[in-house]
């Protein structure tokens, strides 16, 4: 007899009732996995009176949220919520569990992995549903969830497939998969579940949170204007900020640029840094190595601006200008500015 396969499960990220996009960006990409295996999109939602973002998770593609409420689950700490996802993944034997490649998944997903003794993949930029013929060990698995991600830094990129114990695990960054448009008609089904917790899960107290605001908000720009080690200076980066004010964009920045100390992290674009879909992006000084483009390779228009006409950034540009950007990026503004 085929035992019956597990459902798709996505741990939600929120923070105050707000949930992370990497958690709707997950929904949706649970959904398309889910309606491969012909199962179900399920949904952990867990904190403290948070009732209210179960609508919201329907609308993205969730046929089941389970909700957790405990003020004990407030703020977020590890070691409370990994007990309470080990006991439902005892009780519902889920098939696949996603988690956001953020602070709080990276810190979650291998503690509930090392107990269940289950495989994990981290920074996963693909997942997919295929066959899988070990042939090694002779063995055949059908409907295995295809877990692919940059390896080697960047040089490669990997297929995964884990044969251990359910659920298959896996963290995704954000801004890599894709966020369809939400369908407020449509409806789920809300479980709550009453967490086990007891002082050995709640020993760490939050004494007191200091949080700071990233500088920027690429994922959500439509406009970026990226300099690399080609722009020459922290003071060089002026240009770049003079171009994106004029566009109405923002600033951001190749690996290269922040290891020489000329921007902040928060700017990085690329493998290390954030992954963007802007409307339109243009890529200054960049050699556009493989770690750079996977980050902003989805763009929908991409204007390059480099003296070296091989470039690799040329390969994935829809325009390409071979020339100083001290020269061209000038001439964009003055050009822009004559229009408007």
């Amino acid at each position: 007899m085929t035992q019956k396969i597990g459902n798709v499960w996505i741990f939600i990220e929120q923070e105050a009732g707000k949930i992370a996009n990497v958690s709707l960006e997950l929904v949706c990409k649970g959904r398309e996995l889910a309606d491969r295996l012909g199962v179900k999109t399920e949904a952990l939602l867990i904190g403290d009176k948070i009732e209210s973002c179960a609508q919201t998770l329907y609308s993205y593609g969730c046929d089941t949220v389970y909700l957790i409420e405990d003020p004990r689950l407030e703020p977020f700490t590890a070691l409370p919520y990994a007990k309470v996802i080990m006991d439902m993944i005892r009780e519902h034997k889920p098939n696949i569990l996603l988690f956001g490649a953020t602070m709080k998944g990276r810190e979650l997903a291998p503690r509930i992995a090392s107990e269940k003794k289950a495989g994990l993949t981290a920074d996963c930029t693909n997942l997919q549903i295929d066959d899988f013929e070990d042939l090694k060990n002779q063995k055949s698995y059908k409907d295995k969830l295809m877990q692919i991600r940059p390896a080697f830094g960047g040089n490669i990129i990997a297929t995964i497939v884990n044969t251990w114990d359910d659920p298959q695990m896996v963290t995704v960054r954000s801004g890599v998969m894709k966020l369809d448009r939400p369908d407020p008609a449509r409806k789920g089904k809300l479980v709550r579940v009453t967490p086990a917790l007891t002082e050995k899960e709640t020993v760490v107290q939050v004494i007191e949170r200091i949080r700071q605001d990233k500088e920027v908000d690429l994922q959500s720009a439509q406009i970026i204007v990226a300099g690399g080690y080609g722009v020459g200076s922290k003071e060089n980066f002026k240009l770049l900020y003079d171009l994106a004010k004029t566009l109405g964009g923002e600033v951001g920045a190749s690996r290269a640029a922040v290891d020489a100390g000329w921007i902040d992290h928060d700017h990085q674009v690329g493998q290390t840094g954030v992954t963007v879909r802007p409307r339109l992006y243009i890529a200054a000084g960049i050699s556009g190595s493989i770690q750079h483009r996977a980050g902003m390779a989805e763009s929908k228009k991409i204007i390059a601006i480099n003296t070296d006409k091989d470039a690799p950034i040329f390969s994935v540009a829809h325009y390409a200008i071979v020339g100083d950007l001290n020269t061209v990026i000038p001439e964009m503004i003055k050009a822009f500015k004559a229009k408007n």
